[in-house]
């Protein structure tokens, strides 16, 4: 059994409309969130072998964020590869994985963790996946059971959301 856990960056910065994508920060609302998250992640006592996260700014503050709360102590990989990647590719990138590791946190971007999660995902009775579809807002989480040995044997609608956290969800 394998465990992937998606996180969207939290909410970035328009302010200087003159930066490039890849360099935009995130605002307030953005680093309290993520801050937030982290606090959560932390009281579930979710727990990963690996983080892969995409260099883009706004992933790395992410992350500075939830460790403020929530230190992950594993290694991080920063991938290019999951900057602007369609779903395809990160399933690509998650076959990558050694085999060795049970549980993998993926730190990227809209529309490609919405649509991830809901690839990998089953529909579930309580709701998880159809919520994931409408919505994956920015700082949301989605953990997966993925009932397989290998990374490279994951399978469409195999898995099973176990964790959502939305930061609208969470009391300040």
């Amino acid at each position: 059994m394998k465990r992937l856990t998606v996180l969207r960056h939290a909410k970035s910065s328009w302010k200087d409309r003159g930066i490039d994508d890849f360099d935009r920060p995130l605002n307030g609302r953005g680093r309290k969130a993520a801050r937030r998250v982290g606090l959560e992640m932390k009281d579930r006592g979710l727990r990963f072998d690996i983080v892969l996260a995409s260099p883009a700014a706004r992933v790395r503050e992410t992350l500075e964020g939830v460790q403020e709360n929530c230190p992950l102590n594993v290694p991080i990989r920063i991938e290019p590869r999951i900057y602007m990647a369609r779903v395809a590719e990160l399933l690509e990138l998650l076959a990558t994985i050694p085999d060795e590791v049970s549980s993998a946190l993926l730190v990227g971007h809209n529309t490609s963790a919405e649509r991830l999660v809901a690839k990998l995902s089953a529909d579930d009775d309580g709701g998880l996946r159809r919520r994931v579809e409408e919505k994956f807002p920015t700082a949301a989480l989605a953990a997966i059971e993925l009932p397989v040995e290998s990374w490279a044997d994951l399978q469409p609608e195999n898995g099973r959301i176990v964790e959502l956290i939305y930061p609208a969800d969470l009391a300040d």
